[in-house]
């Protein structure tokens, strides 16, 4: 898809990918979400998704990614034009200083293995949304295959950090990882 060709809803683009497109949440999405979100291995993937989910917090997160103010992007991962699920998963785009963007996704169990973050994360980067010079992102130590996405679309390692995750109820060593773009 070429730039031009780009729709835009919600402020932030559609973003087309081959199996599915990365489009704005939208308060239908609370259910899936919510589900998928709800499975510890999930919450335990992430810094700020809590477990046990407590109610409101999908309708919090939308009602945020969905504020003209937002200072994150956050994408449906949406299989549904190809017959797959309408939530495969998310992906939010932070904007930092200095042209730099910081990237977080997460898949659904059920669709783990098969490419979806790759893929996910390949479109946006292809798009820039935020037009920065430098995505950062970050992964718990303990998640290989999420920092393999990272390295197979072209992040560099940058070094071992730590984050504390909602979920886990502790601070965890990190992976950081860069994209100039």
């Amino acid at each position: 898809m070429k730039s031009n060709d780009i729709k835009v809803s919600e402020g932030q683009p559609v973003i087309e990918a081959e199996r599915f497109v990365l489009r704005p949440l939208r308060r239908s999405d609370e259910g899936l979400i919510a589900h998928y979100a709800a499975d510890p291995r999930v919450a335990r993937g992430t810094r700020r998704i809590p477990h046990p989910l407590p109610p409101g917090t999908v309708t919090q997160l939308i009602e945020r990614a969905q504020r003209a103010d937002r200072t994150e992007d956050v994408w449906a991962i949406d299989g549904s034009e190809n017959q797959l699920a309408e939530v495969l998963g998310l992906v939010t785009l932070t904007r930092m200083d200095r042209g730099q963007s910081e990237v977080h996704y997460w898949v659904a169990p059920a669709f783990w293995n098969t490419g979806f973050a790759s893929e996910a994360l390949r479109a946006l980067i292809n798009v820039n949304p935020h037009g920065a010079a430098q995505i950062f992102a970050e992964v718990f130590q303990d998640n290989a295959v999420s920092a393999r996405v990272l390295t197979n679309c072209g992040f560099e390692y940058l070094g071992d950090a730590e984050a504390y995750s909602v979920a886990r109820g502790a601070t965890a060593p990190t992976w950081t990882y860069a994209l100039k773009i």
